[in-house]
């Protein structure tokens, strides 16, 4: 596999919003960006804020969760990036705090970030990073949920699940996602 070259980390922009479960993806960009010393800047033309390692693009979308693809496809264009080499970083509310699980490709289970980024890339073959942040059992409770902040017993698993990524990090810049996956997908408990 190639490795990726296009990082994106989903999430909403604003205050209001930072600490909500749906933004565990910005979480891990913020994380990465640290890691790597590379500060994620405001640049209108990729909607979004970045940063760039030599051929490597981190991205934090700025349009909001639901029209997350307009910075993606932004990006992904101007620097010819193909689906393949762009790894998303999401929540996921049918895995359970604390649980990960990278692969290729699929559909985007209600996830409207998703659902944008396969529409305006023309593909679902991007690599997916996901994040488990539990279900709060009613669908109608979904977007309340998404737009909270975890219970205090959440994020004792959901910080050392981005910690883990972090450490699985060397696996993911080389396109090993098949080692990287035997690592993450391990049970922690």
């Amino acid at each position: 596999m190639p490795p990726p070259r296009l990082i994106v980390g989903l999430g909403n922009p604003g205050k209001e919003y930072e600490d909500n479960r749906h933004n565990v993806g910005f979480w891990f960009i913020d994380q990465l960006a640290r890691q790597l010393q590379a500060p994620l800047t405001p640049q209108g033309r990729f909607l979004g804020r970045v940063a760039r390692i030599g051929e490597l693009w981190l991205l934090q979308p700025m349009t909001y969760m639901n029209l997350s693809g307009q910075a993606v496809a932004a990006l992904a264009r101007f620097y010819k990036i193909a689906a393949d080499e762009t790894l998303v970083v999401h929540d996921d509310l049918d895995l359970p705090p604390g649980t990960i699980r990278l692969k290729q490709g699929g559909g985007n289970g209600g996830h409207n970030g998703l659902k944008d980024i396969q529409a305006r890339l023309a593909s679902p073959d991007f690599w997916r990073l996901r994040l488990g942040i539990g279900h709060p059992g009613e669908r109608a409770e979904v977007v309340n949920y998404v737009l909270k902040a975890p219970r205090r017993e959440e994020q004792d698993l959901i910080d050392p699940a981005i910690d883990r990524c972090l450490t699985a990090w060397p696996l993911l810049a080389t396109g090993d996602y098949a080692a990287a996956q035997r690592q993450l997908h391990l049970k922690t408990i």
